[in-house]
């Protein structure tokens, strides 16, 4: 379903080399807001030390953001030293198909992570990309976010109770 992340996980720090090579992707296309930062535009120590994982076991990395503030994924792009695109018009494929041709990899081997189901999952899944779901880093919440939360919380409980039942059988 388009709705459906292909994972869900709490933070992006709890995406491991290990589950990249298991589902063959070699290359993340990562959100900014509440999933590198929090709305103070700061970075964990978390976050830079998993940049730093990710980058030493050749996991190539983009950040894809709506925003419009350039100044702020500029900076977020330098401090983690990760090339960036800014009004990318997330769900719609323009801004993922470029990040899959400046990496070179067919869209199995790409992982779309983010923390909205309506930008991130919608996108990545429109392009056959591998989808990863996170939580937000805060619960405070831009206003042009926030009533998309009670939404994404109802598809995300009907996830995990496919996923249990999935396991179940």
């Amino acid at each position: 379903m388009i709705l459906y992340p292909n994972m869900l996980l709490d933070s992006v720090t709890e995406i491991t080399p290990e589950i990249l090579y298991k589902n063959q992707i070699n290359g993340l296309i990562l959100d900014v807001d509440n999933t590198l930062i929090n709305k103070k535009q700061e970075i964990s120590e978390n976050v830079k030390n998993w940049v730093k994982q990710m980058k030493s076991n050749n996991i190539k990395l983009y950040i894809l953001s709506n925003t419009n503030d350039k100044k702020k994924v500029k900076k977020v792009s330098e401090t983690l030293s990760i090339p960036y695109i800014n009004l990318a018009k997330k769900p719609f494929k323009t801004g993922f198909l470029k990040v899959q041709k400046i990496f070179q990899e067919e869209s199995g081997n790409i992982a779309v992570v983010g923390d909205q189901i309506f930008t991130d999952v919608i996108g990545g899944n429109r392009c056959n990309m591998f989808t990863i779901l996170v939580e937000p880093i805060e619960k405070k919440e831009y206003w042009y976010t926030r009533w998309k939360r009670p939404i994404e919380d109802i598809i995300k409980n009907k996830y995990k109770k496919s996923e249990i039942t999935k396991e179940s059988n």
